[in-house]
């Protein structure tokens, strides 16, 4: 690798450029490998989700991409096969084919294949968003009838979605497709409208910083005015809480933030505190304190504070949206106490629950997950300080 690397610092600019070609036809040629080999295991799983867990571990991919790559590989090789021959000779890259995947979903298998033939002159040398509407042009040229079809598709897709950002900020999406286009018109200028309307002489936010905050001021309180009071899980120290130090908190579902956006959180006038009791060794949670002005839920509670987010390795959702569930299944002897029971959203619920998935809980809370493949993944509550070192005996 050494001496490519110093082959490489050599090239001249047009060298470069083809290297970096014949190296992504590789890659599309490489990923067209992967896609067959995807699609292999999507036809032994009668569940489509199963298949998409065991790629989201494996190829250490979040949920929703596992899912759409498994889609497209079997789309690639049942309805789309000139499509994956493109791949085959390196003129059109995975993200590309997963365009066309797409696009092209909502047709029959043989307008599929009639669309796939249209389009194989067409996406070389295209960039993706190019690749797209000509993916879309050509699935309502062969199904011209079939708009009626597709705009009912697009629309009943929709879904509303929350993507963590990097520190300290994430955003909510409508999605699958696009939402109905005459509502996200009309929201987008009613928004608009009471954003001009603030923005004076005092208002030192922009436009668009006024869009953002009203927006989410009617998600969270149907007027765009007072938000209501929304519960999320923070997780920080004594010493960053009175500002004694500037360690990083953590938020569940988003992850690490700078202990100045924690303490202007845990600082708000709606603001609950808990005092949460740990071993001094490993950090992990032994037990709640219970002086807050809202009743414990008890062991429940218990449970989602430990785990913070689902148990699944690689999934994030906030442990206050998950379900309880029993690692060893109650009528096989499971127990319902903090041993035994664990997070997991619905999805990963339901999941525990396909054949060939074994999930094992350790007395130190780790969870071992055995996928139908045999490959096992370990999944341990994060501790809520550091480990630290037992102190030398008197």
């Amino acid at each position: 690798m050494e001496a490519i690397n110093n082959a490489l610092n050599t090239l001249d600019d047009k060298d470069s450029v083809a290297v970096a070609q014949a190296a992504s036809a590789v890659i599309a040629k490489l990923e067209a490998v992967r896609y067959r080999a995807l699609a292999q295991l999507a036809r032994h799983r009668e569940n489509a989700g199963s298949a998409a867990q065991e790629v989201a571990f494996a190829l250490s991919m979040v949920d929703s991409h596992a899912a759409t790559m498994v889609e497209t590989a079997t789309a690639l090789t049942t309805r789309l096969p000139r499509t994956l021959h493109l791949m085959d000779q390196g003129r059109l890259d995975g993200f590309g084919a997963m365009k066309v995947a797409t696009a092209t979903a909502w047709l029959s298998d043989d307008n599929a294949r009639a669309a796939d033939a249209l389009l194989e002159e067409r996406l070389p040398g295209k960039n993706s968003d190019q690749i797209r509407k000509a993916a879309n042009h050509a699935a309502a040229t062969v199904d011209r009838e079939g708009a009626d079809k597709r705009c009912k598709h697009n629309r009943e897709g929709r879904r509303l979605v929350l993507r963590q950002g990097e520190t300290g900020v994430a955003s909510i999406e409508v999605e699958d497709e696009d939402g109905p286009v005459e509502k996200v018109n009309a929201a987008y200028r009613r928004i608009d409208r009471e954003a001009r309307a603030l923005k004076n002489r005092d208002e030192t936010r922009t436009l668009d910083q006024l869009r953002a905050d009203i927006a989410l001021d009617l998600l969270l309180s149907g007027q765009g005015g007072t938000s209501e009071r929304a519960e999320v899980f923070l997780y920080m120290d004594l010493f960053t809480y009175l500002g004694l130090n500037d360690g990083p908190a953590e938020l569940a579902g988003h992850g690490h933030i700078p202990a100045s956006l924690a303490q202007h959180i845990a600082t708000g006038p709606n603001t609950v505190l808990r005092r949460i009791i740990t071993d001094p060794l490993s950090g992990q949670v032994l037990d709640l304190g219970r002086d807050r002005y809202r009743p414990t839920a008890g062991l429940g509670e218990f449970v989602r504070i430990r785990d913070r987010e689902c148990r699944r390795p690689g999934c994030h959702r906030p442990a206050q949206t998950c379900d309880l569930d029993h690692a060893v299944p109650w009528q096989f002897g499971g127990t319902t106490d903090a041993a035994d029971l664990i997070s997991f959203c619905r999805r990963d619920h339901r999941l525990k629950d396909e054949p060939g998935w074994n999930y094992r809980l350790a007395a130190d809370g780790t969870l071992t997950i055995t996928t139908p493949t045999g490959q096992r993944y370990d999944s341990t509550p994060p501790p809520l300080h550091e480990p630290r070192e037992e102190p030398p005996p008197f």
